[in-house]
């Protein structure tokens, strides 16, 4: 016997959104300081060997490291839920990164100003992909302050490109970043051709 009711059927959206950057920049930070469950996290201990693969420079005292994804959600209404797949930072992970960009809507690469360079190949990858992407300068304790317009000379990026100062650790800047994210987003996606 089938279910009756005479109130409209509700189907919720999901939304799919990335977190991607360098080693070490915050990304595991950034899920689970934002996520509302305890985020799924694959992170194992960096190990002797894996410190002569992985380039730990600006990041010595780095004891663990994301191996495959971190996974947080996060429910803006009953028919609105986000969910944040935070990529694994080391190039040699990088294979993963079509598995985990499949069905987004846009991504957050963080950058670190100490380690610029360490961003760009997500940068890259976004841009080859067309994917909407915002940058979050992940603010760390003794970096030193440079402002959106410098980040984005540096990373030679487009003027339409978002770049948002922000503290991974803290959930009202991370919700910043991931606003920023959306609207731009929502932009991009009104002023695309409709398809034929």
């Amino acid at each position: 016997m089938a279910f009756e009711s005479s109130e409209p059927v509700m189907r919720g959206s999901s939304v799919k959104l990335l977190v991607a950057g360098g080693f070490g920049v915050g990304k595991t930070t950034m899920v689970g300081t934002i996520s509302e469950i305890p985020p799924l996290r694959t992170e194992e201990v960096i190990t002797e060997m894996s410190r002569g693969v992985d380039d730990l420079a600006g990041v010595e005292s780095k004891s663990t490291t994301t191996v495959a994804l971190d996974f947080g959600r996060i429910t803006i209404s009953p028919e609105l839920v986000l969910y944040l797949f935070g990529t694994p930072g080391q190039d040699r992970f990088w294979f993963m990164w079509e598995e985990l960009a499949e069905g987004a809507i846009g991504a957050v690469v963080l950058a670190d100003t100490r380690r610029l360079g360490s961003c760009f190949p997500a940068v890259d990858y976004f841009e080859s992909r067309g994917l909407p992407f915002v940058i979050g300068v992940n603010r760390f304790d003794g970096s030193e302050d440079y402002d959106a317009d410098e980040v984005r000379e540096a990373l030679d990026l487009e003027r339409w490109v978002p770049v948002v100062m922000c503290d991974v650790r803290d959930r009202a800047s991370c919700k910043e970043v991931l606003i920023t994210l959306a609207e731009h987003a929502l932009t991009l996606a009104a002023s695309s051709p409709a398809p034929l």
